[in-house]
């Protein structure tokens, strides 16, 4: 067989499996979000996107201007997808301006091109589907009971949807970014990013599924687990978890950072704990960060002031 015919048929089957892949996706309709407030770029949105494993939500891809076919693009997968954009559509009227971060990083040449991809949460079923899940294993038996009686008290569901969340976004929406925009599908250019409970899932996704995110922020990170009370079992119980599941450092990035005011107030006592975890497992300057950011408050106008800063440390290029 000669070199050329058994490149051509290479070729075929390449473009033939994108093909497929893509019809797989006909019946997810997209559109571009006109509406939207932008500094740069451009917004798709997916209105209800299908979902075998959670409640269908909408999903938004933001696109940097002069986006091209012609390259490949990291790409970076956020929770809570409606706060990253547009402050007018907000309940708070705050966003994270990522395009406006994003846009001046690549401009800059600070990081590598990447797209973003948010997904937008439910309120009534956020905590449901961001915590994580297997930290309960780490809980104890008389405790897990109390904070399911609890629950069951205040008539609060008890289904936690943590692992089928992250089934959706591994399973169902990579496969569909990947198919449809020209992005690198690697790990090396695969990353996480999220704040509170957000923030929870971000690391929960980089130590479930190691092989797929070669990086994680974690902002505001809510190692509180759920409301903040005395003698609380969540914390030591998410710490467990980390403990056992933390990635291996040589091929990992993982940042975290915390304020001091409003609900950030109760996460700098766990700083040490942080540190001590990661950098116990071989984690250093290079690859971990945990950054107390003083005077700030949960919000995303705080979280607009530095997320150039996991940005950059995620995907510097």
């Amino acid at each position: 067989m000669n070199k050329l015919y058994f490149y051509g048929i290479v070729f075929f089957i390449i473009v033939s499996c994108d093909q497929t892949a893509k019809k797989s996706f006909s019946h997810i309709k997209s559109y571009t979000l006109e509406s939207a407030k932008l500094a740069e770029g451009k917004l798709i949105r997916i209105d209800s996107f299908p979902s075998k494993n959670i409640t269908p939500r909408p999903v938004d891809v933001w696109l940097p201007k002069n986006y091209s076919d012609k390259q490949k693009y990291a790409v970076l997968y956020m929770h809570d997808g409606q706060m990253l954009f547009d402050s007018t559509t907000t309940w708070n009227k705050q966003e994270w301006r990522i395009d406006e971060a994003a846009t001046d990083l690549m401009e800059q040449k600070i990081t590598k091109d990447f797209i973003v991809v948010g997904i937008h949460n439910i309120p009534d079923i956020r905590w449901h589907d961001l915590f994580p899940e297997k930290a309960m294993d780490f809980m104890g038996k008389d405790a897990k009971k109390e904070v399911l009686k609890k629950a069951e008290e205040n008539n609060m569901s008890t289904e936690f949807k943590g692992d089928d969340y992250l089934k959706f976004l591994v399973t169902e929406l990579k496969p569909y970014i990947d198919a449809t925009y020209s992005v690198h599908t690697n790990k090396e250019n695969t990353f996480v990013a999220g704040s509170s409970m957000g923030g929870l899932m971000s690391m929960y996704a980089i130590s479930e599924y190691p092989t797929i995110f070669q990086g994680a922020a974690c902002v505001s990170t809510h190692w509180v687990g759920a409301m903040a009370q005395e003698n609380n079992p969540f914390p030591n119980a998410i710490f467990g978890y980390v403990a056992a599941n933390i990635p291996d450092a040589k091929n990992h990035k993982i940042y975290f950072d915390y304020g001091d005011q409003t609900l950030d107030r109760h996460y700098p006592k766990y700083a040490p704990i942080v540190d001590s975890l990661y950098t116990n497992k071989g984690y250093s300057i290079e690859n971990f960060r945990n950054i107390h950011f003083p005077n700030t408050d949960h919000s995303e106008k705080s979280w607009q002031d530095r997320i150039h800063i996991p940005l950059t440390f995620l995907l510097k290029k």
